[in-house]
C-alpha cells in the first residue's frame, strides 16, 4: 500500500494545486516538487489534520469510516458511490415538514431561503480527492481505481480513536461477567453429534421442525429461546426466522463448511461433518469470526469497522453507555432493528458468543464490556493467542 508521498509523486500538477489550495500552502505553484513538499509539511501538522476532521460532516465521517479497516487497497468509482450513498442514513427525517401548517408570512420567508443542494456522492468523492485523501491509479486499468494513502489511514484511525476515547467512561472489573470463549465451537461439536444420532425431519422451507430445534438447544452450553410467534426476523441467516440468533449462526456455519446436508426432507451429517467430529480444526474460532463477518455484512454494512472500534476502545472495562454514544452515529438501522438493537444484539452479543468480548454488570456503571485476549488477537488478524 502506497503512502501519501508516493501518491503525490504520481499526481499531476493540477491535482497537486487543488490539494495545496485546500491546505492553503504557500509555495511555488509551478513547481511540482515545491507543491509536494508544502503539502506534506502542512498535512503532517496535527492542528491542520485535526481541523480537517473537525469540519467533516457526519455522512463524510461515515464514508471515511467505511474505508479505514479493510485490507483491500483499491476501490472502483461505483463502489465509492455506493458507500457514499450508504453514509446518508438517518438524515432523511431531518427535513420533514412540521405537523402544524406554517403561516403565510413564514411560507414567504421560507421561499426566500435557498433550497438545500441535493446530495451528490460524486461531490463527496471529489472533496476527498481535493483534500488528498483519495487518489486515482496512475497507469493502465488502475487509472479507474481509487486508493487511500496507507499512512493517512493510520492517522485517521489514531485521530478518531483518540477522540472517541476521550468520551469513554472506564470501570474496574465487575463482580459478574459473561465470557463464552470456546463455548460456540464446543456446541458445534455437540450439535453435529446430535445430528449424527437422530433422524431430523425438515419442514417444506428447509428448516428443522420445532421439536428438533428444542432438543438440540437443550444440549447447548448457552440456552436460547425459540423466536416468538409472529416476530419479524430476517436478514441474519438462511433460517433466521425460525432459529434463535446464536443457533442460527452455528447452523449456517455448519452448512458453510459442508458438515450438514439438507436433502429429501432430512438433515444429515456429511463426510465432512464426520471428519469435523473426528478432528476439529485448531483455528475454528477465527473461522467462525470470518464467517460471521461475511454473513452479517449485508444487514450491518460497516460491521468490520464497528468490530475494530470496539477492539480499539474496549481494551479495558468500559461502560456500554459511553461506547454506545461514540458508535451509534455509525450504525444504520435495519428494517425492524433500530440502530441500538443492531449494535447491542447483532454486534456486541454476537461478539460475546464468538468469544471476542466479555460483558458484565457493574453495581455503579451498569453494563460494561471488555475485549478478551483471544478476541484482540483474532480481530487484529494475529491468529489465536493464549486465552487467559
Amino acid at each position: 500500500m502506497m503512502n501519501l508521498s508516493d501518491m503525490l509523486g504520481y499526481a499531476d500538477i493540477g491535482q497537486l494545486s487543488r490539494i495545496a489550495a485546500v491546505y492553503r500552502c504557500q509555495c511555488n505553484g509551478n513547481s511540482k516538487n515545491d507543491l509536494i513538499q508544502a503539502i506534506l509539511s502542512t498535512v503532517s501538522r496535527h492542528d491542520v489534520f485535526d481541523s480537517q476532521i473537525d469540519t467533516m460532516k457526519l455522512d463524510e465521517l461515515r464514508f471515511l469510516n467505511s474505508l479505514l479497516f479493510e485490507s483491500r487497497e483499491s476501490y472502483s468509482l461505483e463502489d465509492l458511490i455506493a458507500r457514499a450513498q450508504q453514509s446518508r442514513f438517518g438524515l432523511e427525517g431531518e427535513a420533514k415538514a412540521p405537523e402544524n401548517a406554517p403561516s403565510k408570512s413564514k411560507q414567504r420567508k421560507k421561499k426566500q431561503q435557498p433550497e438545500p443542494q441535493p446530495f451528490s456522492p460524486r461531490d463527496m468523492i471529489a472533496r476527498f480527492k481535493h483534500q488528498g485523501w483519495l487518489f486515482n491509479g496512475y497507469s493502465g486499468p488502475s487509472r479507474y481505481m481509487f486508493q487511500v494513502p496507507g499512512d493517512l489511514k493510520h492517522r485517521f484511525r489514531e485521530t478518531l480513536r483518540r477522540r472517541f476515547a476521550e468520551a469513554l467512561v472506564y470501570s474496574d472489573e465487575p463482580p459478574f461477567y459473561r465470557d463464552e470463549q470456546t463455548l460456540l465451537k464446543d456446541d458445534i461439536h455437540l450439535f453435529l453429534q446430535y445430528v449424527q444420532r437422530h433422524e431430523i425431519g425438515l419442514m417444506p422451507d428447509g428448516s428443522m421442525y420445532k421439536r428438533f430445534v428444542q432438543q438440540a438447544l437443550e444440549h447447548m452450553a448457552i440456552r436460547e429461546e425459540l423466536p416468538s410467534k409472529g416476530e419479524w426476523r430476517f436478514g441474519y441467516g438462511r433460517h433466521f426466522n425460525h432459529y434463535p440468533d446464536r443457533f442460527s449462526l452455528l447452523y449456517d456455519y455448519c452448512m458453510s463448511i459442508g458438515a450438514l446436508e439438507e436433502s429429501g426432507g432430512q438433515l444429515s451429517l456429511t463426510e465432512g461433518g464426520r471428519a469435523r467430529l473426528a478432528d476439529p480444526p485448531r483455528n475454528e474460532d477465527e473461522r467462525l469470526y470470518r464467517y460471521w463477518l461475511k454473513l452479517y455484512k449485508t444487514p450491518v454494512s460497516n460491521l468490520l469497522s464497528l468490530v475494530h472500534w470496539i477492539q480499539a476502545l474496549a481494551s479495558e472495562w468500559v461502560t456500554a453507555e459511553s461506547l454506545k454514544k461514540n458508535l451509534l452515529p455509525f450504525v444504520k438501522p435495519y428494517y425492524y432493528d433500530s440502530a441500538e438493537a443492531v449494535l447491542e444484539r447483532r454486534v456486541w452479543t454476537m461478539m460475546l458468543h464468538l468469544g471476542l468480548l466479555r460483558i458484565g454488570e457493574h453495581p455503579v456503571h451498569g453494563t460494561v464490556l471488555r475485549m478478551t485476549r483471544a478476541g484482540n488477537a483474532i480481530v487484529k488478524g494475529e491468529g489465536l493467542a493464549d486465552r487467559r
